[in-house]
């Protein structure tokens, strides 16, 4: 491989049509189906599909498949099929994915900036989704358009694009149970859809943390009450929702407290978070846009990488009947709910952290109050299986290739339930986790961006490693041998 040559044609490929593409694909409201109901009758994960799937079929591959499958009642999903290439095996494959769905709007974005206005600035795309994971497609056609231009031999390929992975990917099994026969055995998985520590290497992920969630309610009253008159003798559902909380969460430390929500770190983990913070230094917290004076949960910046990694830890995403500061009278309000998202580390099965995490809170409710808890989420983690030799160099020798620095190894702290559902069907593959969502880059949040030199890189990478897979396939290192050319 001519890495310089791959680097130009990436770069190009990129700022010719892949910007472009994604300045389009940010202006589509397409939030996931959790976050628009009506996401169908709106119409807008269509157009993302179209807009996507347009791009895919205009790229000069031989013998390139790209269908849009629909199963019924469910989002759609892009599924593209790519031969073998000059000498490559088709008994091998690798399977790229990504999804196109995303998150919503969120408040806090510049004046001049929001999440379906696309703004260049910097070398960064902002808006919602150009990361997080519209680039996925591109990337994954774009390394294989540039192992075509040398000619350099490719197992088969199938590209995977979903549009439900920000609702849980609960439409994801049914697509790959009906697909199975065409998708094959990878030996290999290339996700596009992870973090990374910094810009200035290739980061691969090594285990993502489960979640478990929901809606907590507490009520205790009808309807609203004059405060002066029930306080002192109506309990507060506020108060009540505390108490319960501190049943799962040491309010001083953070520290979740149910036993069965932790989960023994392996020794190679700790050495990776360790390695990790040695290189991230500072920026394993100030990524986050910290106020000034606010002191990280952990002095240790490896006890930090674990914390974010691999144990549990809970957040409030959203309260409901509670009003705004401006619409607050002196009302004693007749009940409280919040949603919960508890973050779990990687191998603690999600089912049953969801069945502990209601047993807990629903049990002897304070002052007999009314209290719910409707289970949103309960997904496990995924905790990768050891690297093949060859992909472990592989990996190594693209990051010195495109960034003139080794890669480096670490957890992430957020999900993508594809992983463990792929681990699961395909426990013998090799996985390569990896992504563009680095210091600042805020997913899901407001002022996200796409570090467009990251994306470039990435892409650079992702094609090396898929030649490489090649020459591993030939040496029988994948478990399937590549035909002679």
């Amino acid at each position: 491989m001519d890495t310089a040559k791959v680097d130009r044609f990436i770069s190009g490929k990129w700022d010719d049509e892949i910007v472009p593409q994604l300045v389009e694909y940010i202006r589509i409201p397409n939030k996931s189906p959790m976050f628009d109901a009506d996401w169908a009758a709106n119409g807008y994960m269509e157009d993302a599909v179209r807009l996507m799937e347009g791009w895919a079929k205009a790229q000069p591959i031989p013998g390139m498949q790209v269908e849009t499958v629909r199963l019924e009642g469910r989002t759609p999903l892009i599924f593209i099929d790519i031969p073998a290439a000059h000498g490559g095996s088709e008994e091998d494959c690798v399977l790229l994915y990504g999804h196109l769905d995303k998150q919503p709007e969120m408040t806090g974005w510049d004046d001049d900036l929001g999440p379906w206005k696309p703004v260049l600035r910097d070398g960064r795309l902002y808006g919602r989704g150009g990361a997080d994971d519209g680039y996925a497609i591109y990337g994954s056609l774009a390394a294989i358009l540039a192992l075509h231009e040398q000619r350099l031999p490719h197992a088969r390929c199938v590209v995977l694009i979903e549009a439900c992975e920000e609702s849980g990917s609960y439409d994801l099994p049914a697509y790959v149970d009906h697909l199975a026969d065409r998708i094959g055995s990878p030996s290999l998985v290339v996700c596009l859809d992870s973090g990374c520590g910094n810009y200035d290497q290739l980061w691969c992920t090594t285990s993502l943390r489960g979640l478990a969630g929901g809606n907590l309610t507490v009520k205790v009253l009808e309807e609203g009450v004059h405060s002066g008159d029930a306080s002192g003798v109506v309990p507060s559902s506020f108060r009540l929702l505390r108490q319960l909380l501190s049943r799962i969460e040491d309010e001083a430390t953070g520290r979740i407290l149910l036993d069965g929500l932790h989960a023994q770190v392996p020794a190679e983990r700790l050495e990776q978070a360790r390695r990790a913070a040695e290189v991230l230094g500072d920026a394993v917290y100030d990524k986050f846009p910290l106020l000034p004076g606010l002191v990280p949960m952990h002095a240790e910046l490896a006890e930090l990488v674990l914390n974010r990694t691999w144990r549990p830890a809970l957040s409030i995403t959203g309260i409901g009947g509670v009003p705004s500061l401006d619409a607050a009278g002196n009302v004693l309000r007749p009940h409280t709910a919040v949603k919960l998202s508890l973050r779990l580390p990687p191998t603690v099965d999600g089912r049953r952290a969801g069945e502990l995490l209601q047993a807990e809170l629903l049990r002897d409710p304070p002052n007999g109050a009314t209290v719910t808890l409707e289970l949103e989420k309960a997904a496990t983690g995924w905790n990768a299986p050891a690297l093949s030799p060859w992909l472990e160099q592989a990996i190594d020798g693209a990051s010195r290739a495109f960034y003139g620095q080794p890669a480096m190894y670490m957890g992430e702290g957020g999900s993508i339930p594809f992983m463990g559902m792929l681990g699961e069907k395909f426990p013998d593959a090799q996985f390569m986790i990896t992504g563009v969502l680095g210091p600042h880059s805020n997913a899901h949040g407001p002022n996200e961006f796409l570090h467009i030199a990251m994306g470039k890189r990435v892409t650079a990478c992702v094609a090396q490693v898929i030649a490489e897979h090649h020459r591993a396939s030939e040496r029988g290192e994948t478990g399937r041998r590549a035909r002679p050319s």
